[in-house]
C-alpha cells in the first residue's frame, strides 16, 4: 500500500476504528485521554537526561525477522484480515496520490527534520534503534505539540519517517524515548502499513482529502467498511501494538524502560518523575486482571477494550513483563551480537 500512518501505541484513542487521534480541519492530534495511575513510591527515573549512547552491554540482531517477535494475536488477526475479500481493492480506491501528498506535505511542513547537525542526540538514538532491529533507519521529525505522541508515515517512492511530539520528548528519559522510536520501527519492520491504512481511511480521508467527489465516495463506502471490517481492524490494531511493544523491548533490553513509558503516558509528568514506581504500575496491572476475572468483570473489560484503538497501558505493561520472562525472548537475546562501534549513516 502506498501510504500509512502509525500512531504509536504508546498513545490511547477512544475511537474503535481509528489508529490516531480525532482530527480537526488539519491533522492535529488532540483529545488524548488517559486512565488514572495509582501508587507513587519513589524510584529514580530520569527525565531527558540519560546518555544517548548505547551501554557497553547493548546488543543488536543481525538476522532478525519480524516473525521472530510478532505477537500471536497479531499473527492470528492478520490472517483473518487477509481472508476478507476485496479489502486491498477498497483501500487502493480510496487512497490515491492526492491523499499521499496532503499527508506528506502537512507533516514535513510543520516539523523539524533531525540529522547529524540538527538535534544529533535524537538522530543517534534512532540510528542505534534501527541497527538493533536490523531495519533501515527512517527520517525523524520533531513536531511542536502539547499532546505526547509519535507516529510513522510511509509514502510510495519516499523515505518513511517518524514524527515525535515535543511534549513526549519532555516527558521521557532518553532510553524511554528510544523505546518509543523502536516501537515505531516495529511497525516498519513488520510491514504493518497496509492494515493501518485501512484503519485510518474513515478518520483521515474525509478531513484531509480535498474534493467533493472524494468526500461523498468516502461517506458512501465508509458505511460498508465500518459494518464489515471495523471490529476486526480494531482487534488487529490492538494486537499489532503488542508486537511493536516487543520491538521496543528488544531495543531497550530492559522491560522496566518500556513499562515506564506506558506508566508515564498513563499519568506521569516531568515534575513527578522521581516519584513514579514501575513495580507499582505492574502491580496495578495484576489488580486489573484480578478485578476483571469475574463474569461481570470480563464483560466490562471487553466492552472497555472495544472502545479503544490501543490495548490498555496496564495490560501492555503486563504483556511486556511476561514476554521478558519467556523462553522466546531469552532465545532471541542469545542470538544477539554486540553492536557496531560505528553507527550506520
Amino acid at each position: 500500500m502506498a501510504i500509512y500512518v502509525s500512531l504509536s501505541s504508546l498513545s490511547i484513542s477512544s475511537h474503535p476504528h481509528i489508529h490516531c487521534f480525532p482530527l480537526k480541519s488539519t491533522p492535529n492530534f488532540t483529545n488524548l485521554k488517559f486512565p488514572p495511575l495509582i501508587g507513587n513510591p519513589r524510584i529514580n527515573v530520569s527525565v531527558c537526561k540519560a546518555s544517548a549512547s548505547s551501554s557497553s552491554s547493548t546488543v543488536a540482531f543481525r538476522n532478525l525477522d519480524a516473525d521472530d517477535f510478532r505477537h500471536p494475536l497479531d499473527r492470528q488477526n492478520t490472517l483473518i484480515l487477509r481472508a476478507i475479500p476485496g479489502l486491498d481493492e477498497i483501500g487502493k480506491l480510496i487512497l490515491g496520490s492526492i491523499a499521499e501528498q496532503v499527508m506528506f506535505l502537512e507533516n514535513i511542513g510543520t516539523s523539524l527534520l533531525v540529522s547529524t547537525n540538527q538535534l544529533p542526540e535524537l538522530h543517534q538514538l534512532m540510528l542505534e534503534a534501527a541497527e538493533i532491529l536490523n531495519v533501515e533507519s527512517p527520517d525523524l521529525y520533531v513536531r511542536q505539540s502539547p499532546v505526547p505522541n509519535a507516529y510513522t508515515l510511509a509514502i510510495s517512492g519516499k523515505r518513511p519517517f517518524v514524527v515525535i511530539h515535543t511534549s513526549l520528548i519532555e516527558l521521557l528519559s532518553r532510553k524511554e524515548l528510544q523505546a518509543v522510536m523502536a516501537h515505531e520501527l516495529g511497525h516498519l519492520k513488520c510491514d504493518h502499513g497496509l492494515w493501518l491504512t485501512y484503519a485510518n481511511i474513515l478518520a483521515l480521508g474525509a478531513y484531509t482529502i480535498p474534493g467533493k467527489f472524494m468526500n461523498l465516495y468516502l461517506i458512501r463506502l465508509g458505511g460498508l467498511i465500518a459494518s464489515s471490517i471495523e471490529n476486526q481492524l480494531s482487534r488487529w490494531i490492538r494486537a499489532a501494538e503488542l508486537t511493536c511493544d516487543r520491538a521496543a523491548l528488544l531495543v531497550a533490553q530492559d522491560p522496566k524502560i518500556v513499562m515506564s513509558v506506558l506508566m508515564k503516558l498513563s499519568g506521569g509528568c516531568a515534575s513527578l518523575a522521581d516519584q513514579l514506581n514501575v513495580d507499582a504500575f505492574l502491580e496495578q496491572a495484576r489488580s486489573y486482571d484480578k478485578a476483571s476475572s469475574s463474569p461481570m468483570g470480563w464483560y466490562i473489560r471487553n466492552a472497555q477494550t472495544r472502545q479503544l484503538s490501543h490495548p490498555l497501558p496496564v495490560l501492555r505493561a503486563r504483556e511486556i513483563d511476561e514476554w521478558s520472562r519467556s523462553q522466546e525472548y531469552n532465545s532471541l537475546m542469545k542470538r544477539a551480537m554486540p553492536m557496531n562501534t560505528q553507527p550506520k549513516a
